[in-house]
């Protein structure tokens, strides 16, 4: 998995600038909302990948996978609509789907949605889930606030818009 983001780390240098920023593909969808499918609770709640847990972090309770990674939320999404397209997806990769409720996490709030990608993409009270390609470790949060679209997710489903994390690239 870190090889994964190694590789989209150095894809992202040529990408950010179709990230959150006032023009590029990313912004509208001629796609319309794919349905949302449920997805059931796990019997265990141990963290596994193809998990959604709740972790503690700096900026409170957030969703992070079953290996502690921090998941986003893009702001110019809306609930059932990823329109991350293209060179988005090479910095801001979506969480592949179905996934399970681990730890703290309502199962009922949990879906699926087909990305632009055509991939499965787990989404979270509607919104499509993603990781930031600069996040090395579990419990980073690097991507929070970037480009002020970009968002770490609270238990309950919202963006979390707290300040964003030292070190933020400001891209």
């Amino acid at each position: 998995m870190r090889a994964r983001y190694l590789i989209l780390t150095a894809a992202l240098v040529a990408s950010l600038a179709a990230c959150g920023g006032d023009g590029g593909d990313n912004e509208t969808s001629e796609a319309p909302p794919a349905a949302e499918e449920s997805v059931t609770e796990s019997d265990d709640a141990a963290a596994t990948e193809g998990t959604l847990a709740v972790a503690d972090s700096d900026l409170g309770q957030i969703l992070v996978d079953g290996e502690g990674m921090t998941v986003y939320l893009f702001t110019n999404d809306s609930p059932g609509v990823s329109t991350c397209e293209g060179d988005c997806l090479a910095a801001w990769p979506p969480v592949a789907g179905p996934a399970t409720a681990g730890e703290g996490v309502d199962s009922s709030l949990l879906g699926t949605i087909t990305a632009t990608d055509g991939t499965t993409q787990v989404t979270y009270d509607g919104w499509p889930l993603y990781y930031w390609a600069q996040d090395a470790a579990p419990g980073d949060v690097t991507g929070q606030g970037v480009n002020d679209v970009w968002y770490v997710v609270a238990a309950d489903g919202s963006a979390v818009m707290g300040a964003p994390a030292a070190g933020d690239s400001g891209y």
